[in-house]
């Protein structure tokens, strides 16, 4: 049997990259244990759940708890917040990274360029127990930007207690906690352009910025378009952790989303209900990943997409 034709040759690239293949191991193994077996107990979404009589033991009721879980005082409210956040943070937290990794791209001093990237992907390592407290100390009634705002005459702002004025920082701090771990994915796609597209553009008397334009942008396209269609799994998850240190009572009208409502009714011993609200944004983001994968391939000739 011949090795190009034969079952043999199934493994010979594997084989040839046994090393990268060993480094997915970890990664593979950590999301079967964290991910895929917990699956498993999303089946209590279906079941009347009781402790003492355990999952399998527990008996089914249908859709109950998604009725339950639609028709909740208080749900449609938590769903329009969580759809309104997640489109802000997707409308312009995703394109900060890529003008981010643009504008690193441009810098020629090695050092320079080091230290502007450690510093945008530092508070990535934060969690938003640590910030959420600075920024409320920061921002608060008495904190120090309130009080160059008062120095100047003008009215202290409730930075965190007002509707307009809590959206606005809960988009623009997730998007300066996470824009340098963004771009890292963007500036390693930058690295991989042929320096020869630059230099024939430059023969033919381009500039830098006609450069970005025509090559830069256009190679870095199929990278946008898969992180694109990747982060609409997560289209309803608005950022509990970040939401859950900085949002008060005052504010529950914009700041209540789905995770946070589903939090409160927990504290009753509520599990049926979480379950149901994460089948619900699961369905959700798989629906969104397959329409958006569907219509990307069909606008390209299926050059792009994931599959």
């Amino acid at each position: 049997m011949s090795k190009t034709t034969g079952g043999t040759s199934f493994w010979v690239p594997y084989a040839r990259h046994r090393g990268l293949l060993l480094m997915l191991v970890p990664g593979m193994v950590f999301f079967f244990i964290f991910h895929y077996i917990p699956m498993a107990g999303i089946i209590i979404a279906f079941k009347d759940f009781n402790l003492r009589e355990g999952i399998m033991g527990s008996q089914w009721n249908g859709l109950e708890n998604f009725e339950r879980l639609f028709l909740g005082k208080g749900f449609p409210d938590a769903l329009r917040n969580t759809v309104i956040i997640s489109a802000l943070r997707l409308g312009c937290g995703f394109f900060a990274p890529i003008i981010l990794a643009l504008l690193l791209n441009e810098i020629r001093l090695s050092w320079y360029k080091r230290t502007i990237q450690t510093l945008t992907y530092l508070p990535f390592f934060f969690s938003w127990v640590i910030l959420g407290g600075i920024f409320l100390a920061v921002f608060s009634t008495g904190g120090p930007i309130n009080s160059i705002v008062k120095s100047f005459g003008g009215k202290e702002i409730l930075f965190f207690s007002s509707d307009g004025w809590f959206l606005f920082m809960l988009i623009s701090t997730g998007i300066w906690q996470g824009v340098g771990y963004g771009a890292i994915i963007y500036l390693a796609s930058l690295s991989g352009i042929d320096p020869g597209l630059y230099e024939a553009t430059v023969v033919d008397g381009a500039g830098r910025w006609k450069q970005t334009i025509h090559i830069t942008i256009p190679c870095m396209v199929p990278t946008i378009c898969t992180l694109f269609i990747l982060s609409l799994g997560g289209v309803l998850d608005a950022g509990f952790d970040q939401i859950y240190n900085l949002y008060k009572p005052a504010v529950y009208d914009v700041a209540d989303i789905i995770d946070t409502y589903v939090l409160r009714r927990l504290t009753t011993m509520d599990f049926t209900l979480g379950a149901a609200a994460g089948v619900f944004k699961s369905i959700i983001g798989l629906g969104a990943i397959l329409i958006v994968n569907a219509i990307v391939r069909r606008s390209s000739d299926g050059e792009l997409g994931l599959w």
